[in-house]
């Protein structure tokens, strides 16, 4: 993970992202095109479940746009890449959106500095490798995660505490990542950053207080991360006992998610792991 410089701007980024607004499309339109195609083709990688709807959706997507106008969005994607590569210590998407007056302000929706973030993870990783050498590992969830902010900074500060105590320890092993958000687009935002970081875990998209996420739940509106699907994370389930945890389709779902109506998917193979070991709360 890189310690580099906190790096907010990125002009290529935004160039190409102008090109395809106004006229046919609107900002908005582009902005949650982009986020939800990028979260698809992520998920599309690891996730056979979802695999179908998510597909579907993001070839319905994408057939609005011509040829060349298409060949923006990897671009786009590129460029995102490219600056986390630089820095992880950012929340680059949060910042774009804001960036380009993309909130909803009926939603109440503005995000918290980085820099606010990065100080309250300081607070919450004191004493933490103690704690993942004693419980194994630690999950943190973020109930109202926005683009994710919060989670980014948490990583970025255990990685830093591990590094500075000469661990040999991997964050990316012990620590889950558990997200939510009402709002479909900044949650996604969240899964890709979280994502793209290598961070285990995975985000719902639903009302945190109406849908928490409990036992027997519905996976519909769940996004795993990559890194959950890791070896390490499949044996770690299995050695905590945790495999008895299986979620059902059949029950809390979200009545109020404002996204295309998908079908009511077969019993789930995949589990989650319950949030029990040294778990922190972060908001």
């Amino acid at each position: 993970m890189s310690r580099g410089r906190i790096t907010t701007e990125n002009p290529e980024f935004i160039k190409l992202f102008r090109t395809l607004c106004g006229g046919k499309y609107q900002t908005w339109q582009v902005w949650s095109d982009f986020i939800y195609m990028t979260a698809a083709a992520i998920s599309n990688r690891v996730d056979n479940t979802h695999f179908d709807e998510r597909e579907e959706q993001y070839l319905n997507i994408i057939s609005k746009y011509t040829k060349t106008e298409a060949e923006i969005f990897p671009k786009m994607y590129a460029e995102l890449v490219k600056a986390m590569e630089i820095s992880t210590e950012q929340d680059f998407l949060g910042n774009l959106y804001m960036q380009l007056e993309l909130g909803n302000h009926w939603k109440g929706q503005f995000f918290t500095p980085y820099s606010i973030c990065k100080c309250m993870s300081g607070i919450n990783t004191k004493n933490l490798v103690e704690r993942i050498e004693t419980d194994g590992y630690i999950t943190v969830n973020d109930p109202s995660c926005g683009a994710g902010a919060t989670l980014i900074a948490f990583a970025n500060s255990v990685n830093n505490e591990l590094y500075h105590k000469k661990s040999n320890l991997n964050w990316q092993n012990h620590i889950l990542f558990t997200a939510q958000d009402i709002d479909t687009v900044t949650g996604l935002m969240c899964y890709i950053q979280l994502s793209l970081m290598g961070c285990a875990g995975y985000v719902k998209i639903a009302d945190s207080l109406l849908y928490p996420m409990v036992s027997n739940d519905d996976l519909t509106y769940y996004w795993f991360t990559p890194m959950y699907f890791s070896r390490v994370w499949q044996y770690r389930r299995i050695f905590h006992g945790l495999d008895n945890l299986m979620f059902s389709s059949k029950k809390s779902k979200p009545k109020d998610i404002k996204t295309k109506k998908e079908p009511s998917p077969p019993e789930y193979n995949v589990k989650l792991t319950e949030v029990k070991a040294g778990q922190l709360a972060l908001f």
